[in-house]
């Protein structure tokens, strides 16, 4: 088969200059469109679904929550394996399938399973899907500069605005937010209170959310005018609800203020984000969607940056604690100029080993146009360029100048035999 290529290749010189060149010009594209990175994504292929269920102890969450999630999604096709974690009142469930399982089939059909496992759930107890992103995607972190802002407001800043302005660039599965204080009405009861006036602390919950809500009404028409009657019963103060009427005692309202106190603060932190020990900040994490380009990804949330920070308070900026880019850059800059280097160095060794300038052409240009190729199926088997990828490229350099010298010397040789069985009449 070996003789029956290279006797067809001969005989088809022109068509294997023109193979050569597209085949260089398709790997000149596909290094263009190929995904850049610094390290491999060696993750697996996982779904993860959490549950949040407060207050609770590990192993209530593991025997309520996990358990049943666990033994229910265990059936699900191309799964390896699932696993699961509890703790303080929060579990996470962990479905691994198959490497060339589709991450998004495979979302689609772990939520089609959750859909019956949530009716083996505590009531309220409602389990959500994880990012679809892996262990490499969090590409770049960043930090609100604000000063004169208190945490809360900084929270809320990030919560409400920054959030949803960098959540819908291309690329980005999700911005976690970290630091700062969630604001909230905590009501604190008293427990010898409700003792007084015989009252439970569901009964004190019930108040406060029947109060907290709103009514549509109909609508009626007066001189041939519709309106819409609505009642608007959002609490929006302190005061609010305090007033709130819980009982009525010998035709007195008890209010939630004579049991309790309420007051705005933030939600209980298990921990805070300190910046060079300067004190506290609040930030966000981008987390990149599975399968994306993540030097492409940084880029587009670098220029939304600049289009949302327009809309921030005067004197608030971003400032980027990590960023992977930079990462990126140099691992490329690094794997390319080695690879240039080696591509220098062994075309040289090529000439003065061989000592003849058309079987070392015929060598050395086949050090592009493999190059190239190897980007082909870089992008056909969806591989990044990162520092493994391109390390084994630049390794494989020798291979093929190693062939090809085999090539031409056994050539070279076989045509030397051939030379001199010819009589001198053909030699002339």
């Amino acid at each position: 088969m070996i003789e029956g290529l290279i006797s067809f290749s001969l005989r088809n010189r022109f068509l294997v200059l023109l193979v050569a060149i597209g085949l260089f010009a398709w790997g000149v594209h596909s290094v263009r469109i190929n995904k850049i990175d610094a390290i491999p994504d060696l993750s697996e292929n996982q779904v993860i679904v959490f549950t949040e269920w407060m207050g609770r102890s590990p192993q209530i969450m593991e025997d309520q929550i996990t358990y049943p999630l666990v033994t229910n999604l265990q059936g699900l096709p191309q799964v390896k394996y699932v696993r699961g974690s509890s703790m303080f009142g929060m579990s996470f469930v962990y479905v691994i399938f198959n490497d060339d399982t589709d991450v998004y089939w495979a979302r689609e059909r772990v939520l089609e399973r959750l859909n019956y496992a949530t009716r083996l759930l505590p009531e309220g107890v409602t389990p959500t899907l994880g990012p679809d992103g892996t262990g490499v995607g969090h590409i770049l972190w960043y930090t609100l500069d604000a000063p004169g802002m208190d945490l809360g407001e900084q929270r809320a800043l990030q919560d409400w605005y920054v959030k949803f302005g960098l959540q819908n660039v291309p690329g980005v599965s999700e911005i976690a937010s970290f630091g700062g204080f969630q604001k909230q009405y905590q009501v604190t009861l008293n427990p010898n209170k409700l003792i007084y006036y015989n009252l439970s602390v569901p009964e004190v919950l019930q108040a406060v959310r029947n109060n907290n809500n709103e009514a549509g009404g109909r609508k009626f028409e007066i001189n041939d005018i519709g309106y819409i009657i609505k009642t608007t019963g959002y609490l929006k103060s302190i005061e609010e609800i305090e007033n709130i009427s819980v009982k009525t005692v010998n035709t007195i309202p008890v209010k939630v203020r004579d049991v309790a106190t309420v007051q705005m603060t933030g939600e209980t932190r298990l921990g805070i984000f300190d910046k060079d020990g300067e004190g506290e900040v609040v930030g966000g994490i981008v987390v990149m969607r599975y399968g994306e380009n993540a030097d492409e990804v940084i880029r587009a949330v670098k220029k939304r940056m600049v289009d949302v920070a327009k809309g921030l308070p005067e004197g608030i900026t971003f400032n980027i604690v990590y960023d992977r880019s930079e990462l990126i850059e140099e691992s490329i800059s690094s794997i390319k100029t080695t690879l240039i280097e080696e591509m220098i160095v062994v075309s040289l060794v090529v000439i003065i080993f061989l000592f003849h300038w058309r079987s070392a052409a015929s060598i050395i240009i086949q050090i592009p146009i493999t190059i190239a190729t190897s980007f082909i199926f870089l992008n056909a088997f969806d591989i990044t360029s990162n520092i493994m990828s391109l390390t084994g490229i630049v390794l494989a350099i020798g291979v093929i100048v190693d062939n090809g010298i085999i090539m031409a010397e056994n050539s070279y040789k076989n045509l030397s035999h051939r030379f001199a069985e010819l009589n001198p009449e053909e030699k002339k």
